[in-house]
């Protein structure tokens, strides 16, 4: 959490100040007191936006990197890049109707699109395969998320170590029957858990390399028979309850396909404002 420090100093206030009042700063006349504090205040100010404005930057280039490393992921496994949109959107979404903060929505959308960049380092042969994986090849596409933490952990950026986690956590279940840990229940990352269910129900209602994809109702169906097992029941109890308006979310941005850049500077309120005309089909 970063903390910022109020320089907005009134100049107005300094030109009225009453001479007599002015410190002394060891200047026989008080006009140039005046001035030199003036002057003091304006170099405060430049300083301060100039440290603002180097942390803008700053933040905007870990979002950049975030977003291009989960987009070489995506492209590796033949999709658009549209899904790591879907995911980011609808589990900002989720997450505030879970009752988090904003802040952690915000994060959790551009944190989100994070969740298979491990896959970087898993073999085309695999990836790509069109039918299922035998064991061997299970075991080998299993580690991606761990591949997924390692790149993305040990950074001080709050960002990164929230990606780390959802990177490590988001095929963890609810029944401690997921992997890489095994972990049981609310000791899975909130953030994991969330990003489990939206990748899991997006991922059905597309098209993969070895499969067709599944209807909305289908996917639902399975969604719910996984409740208590791979999903924390609270967050299935949500996701389904509100489940008009995630299909219409996901549609909007089907039918409106955004790239990174926007998705780091639209929010969720401004992405459906500036769709509302569009009708979802």
């Amino acid at each position: 959490m970063s903390t910022s420090i109020n320089l907005d100093i009134d100049t107005a206030e300094v030109n009225h100040a009453e001479p007599d009042a002015l410190p002394y700063l060891g200047f026989s006349d008080s006009n140039m007191a005046l001035n030199q504090m003036l002057k003091i205040t304006e170099d405060l100010r430049h300083v301060y936006q100039e440290k603002k404005e180097a942390l803008l930057a700053t933040n905007a280039a870990h979002h950049e990197v975030l977003m291009r490393l989960a987009m070489a992921a995506e492209f590796r496994d033949e999709d658009t890049g549209v899904h790591i949109i879907r995911i980011g959107y609808m589990a900002e979404k989720l997450s505030l109707l879970l009752g988090q903060s904003e802040e952690f929505g915000f994060m959790i959308r551009l944190a989100a699109p994070m969740h298979d960049v491990g896959k970087i380092g898993i073999p085309d042969s695999i990836l790509k395969k069109p039918g299922k994986l035998d064991p061997d090849e299970r075991v080998i596409m299993d580690t991606h998320s761990e591949i997924g933490y390692k790149i993305l952990a040990n950074s001080s950026v709050p960002l990164f170590q929230l990606a780390a986690t959802v990177a490590l956590t988001h095929h963890e279940k609810f029944d401690g029957t997921g992997y890489p840990n095994k972990s049981v229940g609310k000791n899975i990352a909130v953030a994991g858990r969330i990003v489990a269910l939206i990748d899991f129900f997006d991922a059905l209602t597309m098209d993969r390399c070895y499969r067709k994809s599944f209807s909305d109702d289908v996917a639902m169906e399975m969604v719910l028979e996984q409740k208590s097992k791979h999903f924390d029941p609270e967050i299935v109890d949500v996701f389904l309850a509100n489940i008009d308006e995630f299909i219409a979310l996901r549609q909007r941005i089907n039918l409106n396909p955004i790239n990174y850049a926007q998705l780091i500077n639209y929010s969720l309120e401004t992405f459906n404002a500036e769709l509302r005309t569009q009708p979802a089909v």
